[in-house]
């Protein structure tokens, strides 16, 4: 090659890597990154997709940002600690990785109130998801999908054809890892405060390779855009969860039985209670297990229609103290610090749930050892009793009987009950109602026959 020819290339080439694009960059690299007009609005994917758009209103995605809860704990809790606590200042901006990832692509930190109706409002919208081709390293975690915007969305499907817009098949939209690029986190301390995905990995789920989209988009036949050709299975997007009612009950099943069928005032008699996390592909609760509550209530009704709550057997494990409710125990003090209240005691730990009850849960630690609703003020754990996939935990009731016990049929029921967040926290920080109202999960009774 001549020398006339070889500076030319060399040109070329410089001149190509001048005009080459930074590969895109994914979790807290990719803060400020892509402007708010790299993305399309939902309403104008909305003008073809209308049933999948008119689903994903429906849904907690598109309220990431918006919805009660989320936007006091960031602009009430996380938002606050972090502008004064040198080791959770990350969450003033990670927190958006995942419920308003435009603002935080676009550098939009904090993000502005809701009541500002800005783009952040769009939480985590239909081009968020249609961007994004895989994520970064080994394990999909706090945001690290790597987002490429524009003209080319990516879906399911091969040769889909649009008026709008190119496509792209992308079978990463398919599996589990997707979906726990959020669903998974690491707190400051490096804590997995959100596990959701490596849950389901870790169970029957996983290893079967029943994926999250088959119980939270499930197929259906029909059309995913109004001009589109009919396919048998196009993915509902329902993404139902720990916010559907719906998906809630019957989530946990549980059955009662006594030890025996007669007994006398005054004798003893054991009921055993089998609860079954029957349909989760995870564990329950999962996702934000630091302030839902899951618990059962057994209480029995003699013959004149009398009530009895019954308490649950200790079984001695370590750290069961949090798992039986007890109206006296305080928790929440860090709430008291990072509001800046000095003589801030705490809050009732479990709520409303009656005294006794078992409560199925994975208590988050702050750095001094007190139950905290806040994960990224997480530095350790307490013993994990949350409801496994596909398993039974048996729980007992020892009662005796009192003297006074009306001749006739006792009936005993064992209730789960499920709550979004603790009741006191919910109240303290005027939450709606709705978030902390407890909702029937299921419940069975059981019959015994109280003797003269």
């Amino acid at each position: 090659m001549s020398r006339n020819m070889l500076s030319i290339v060399l040109a070329l080439v410089a001149f190509s890597t001048a005009l080459a694009v930074d590969p895109p960059k994914a979790g807290d690299a990719a803060l400020g990154t892509q402007p708010y007009d790299k993305f399309e609005k939902p309403a104008v994917c909305a003008t073809c997709h209308v049933d999948i758009a008119r689903q994903h209103e429906q849904a907690m995605m598109s309220q990431a940002f918006t919805h009660h809860w989320d936007e006091i704990e960031y602009f009430e809790l996380a938002l606050p600690h972090a502008e004064k606590v040198e080791k959770v200042s990350g969450v003033k901006a990670g927190c958006n990785g995942c419920h308003a990832p435009l603002a935080f692509l676009a550098g939009d930190i904090p993000p502005k109130p809701v009541k500002e109706n800005t783009r952040a409002n769009e939480s985590v919208s239909c081009d968020v998801c249609h961007t994004i081709r895989g994520f970064e390293g080994d394990t999909p975690f706090n945001f690290n999908w790597i987002s490429s915007p524009g003209g080319v969305k990516q879906g399911p499907r091969d040769a889909a054809v649009s008026p709008h817009h190119e496509t792209s098949r992308n079978d990463f939209l398919k599996k589990a890892e997707f979906c726990g690029t959020c669903h998974n986190e690491k707190d400051p301390w490096g804590l997995w405060v959100k596990s959701t995905h490596l849950e389901w990995k870790e169970g029957p789920h996983g290893k079967a390779g029943i994926v999250c989209q088959e119980c939270h988009m499930p197929p259906a036949a029909g059309r995913s855009a109004t001009m589109g050709e009919t396919h048998p299975d196009v993915r509902q997007h329902l993404f139902h969860g720990a916010h559907d009612t719906g998906k809630v009950r019957g989530s946990v099943e549980v059955r009662i039985h006594p030890e025996a069928r007669e007994a006398a005032p005054g004798d003893t008699i054991r009921l055993t209670a089998v609860v079954v996390n029957a349909k989760a592909g995870h564990k329950i609760p999962s996702g934000s297990a630091e302030e839902r509550v899951v618990w059962l209530d057994v209480e029995a009704k003699d013959a004149r229609g009398k009530t009895y709550r019954l308490p649950v057997d200790r079984k001695g494990f370590p750290g069961e103290e949090y798992t039986i409710a007890d109206g006296r125990a305080l928790a929440y003090q860090d709430i008291g610090e990072i509001r800046g209240l000095a003589d801030f005691r705490g809050l009732p730990r479990d709520g409303e749930v009656p005294d006794g009850d078992r409560i199925f849960r994975l208590p988050y630690l702050d750095e001094k050892g007190r139950m905290t609703v806040a994960q990224w003020n997480t530095a350790g754990f307490a013993t994990d009793y949350r409801l496994a996939p596909l398993a039974a935990v048996a729980e007992t009731f020892t009662w005796k009987l009192p003297q006074d016990l009306p001749p006739g049929p006792v009936v005993v029921t064992a209730t789960v009950w499920y709550s979004r967040l603790v009741s006191s926290v919910a109240e303290y920080l005027k939450v709606p109602r709705e978030e902390s109202e407890p909702i029937l999960v299921n419940s069975h009774s059981t019959t015994f026959t109280s003797l003269d």
